[in-house]
């Protein structure tokens, strides 16, 4: 039992600083073109549904990415725990955002006369939706995407199929993975084949589907009565 104890404390520091330094930054990039695509949609939305210019998300994104992107293309400057809290701030501002101009939507609905205009931005409003849930479901299950590498990818705040045997084969979710369940979460309201096992899981998954409901019934439903009047 002697040799048990002392091996633990000694050999696992050095077991996690070398399974950090084999972390795979594939996932990272992704995100990163994940951000930038939410950016896009919201400069792509109709002017009354934006607050100040078009291109100021994009910017904001672009500048708190930068640093993340010198580091993943450097391999210096930013230690990866560092990169969490700066992603997890940007998403901050995306979901602000994203309900923002939901609420002024909403706002001017009963104004609106043009179907295309409502369908238009209820299109990329919805988009913005998977993909900011997304990204939420992707830093957040275990702890984000080192903490789940460091771990060996064990099913933490959503069960994939592929962890339910306690992941024996090694599998790692991707930002796709992510991005597919919010997908479902986003169509059938509910969970698909991934279920959430912790509270703020739950959370995340009730609030998408909240606001993917608005849009969908609210808005839709209000261009298709438009278009039959």
């Amino acid at each position: 039992m002697e040799p048990t104890r002392n091996l633990s404390p000694d050999v696992e520091p050095e077991q996690k600083s070398l399974s950090a330094s084999q972390f795979d930054k594939r996932p990272l990039w992704e995100a990163v073109v994940g951000m930038l695509v939410v950016g896009g949609l919201y400069a792509a939305l109709p002017t009354r549904l934006i607050i100040g210019p078009s291109w100021l998300l994009l910017v904001i994104e672009i500048v708190l990415l930068l640093p993340i992107i010198g580091s993943l293309l450097t391999g210096r400057g930013l230690p990866l725990k560092a990169i969490r809290p700066l992603f997890l701030f940007l998403l901050g501002i995306l979901t602000l955002t994203l309900v923002l101009s939901i609420i002024l939507l909403v706002a001017t609905l009963s104004t609106d006369r043009y179907a295309a205009y409502l369908l238009r931005a209820a299109a990329l409003l919805w988009a913005s939706n998977v993909l900011v849930f997304g990204l939420w479901y992707w830093q957040v299950d275990g702890g984000g995407p080192l903490k789940r590498h460091l771990s060996g990818h064990q099913a933490t705040d959503f069960m994939f199929p592929q962890q339910v045997d306690g992941n024996r084969q090694g599998w790692v979710p991707h930002f796709l993975d992510y991005l597919f369940l919010a997908f479902t979460g986003a169509t059938a309201l509910s969970p698909a084949d991934t279920y959430p096992l912790t509270r703020p899981a739950k959370a995340l998954m009730m609030i998408e589907s909240i606001i993917s409901m608005t849009i969908i019934v609210l808005l839709v439903g209000r261009a298709v009565n438009i278009f039959g009047g």
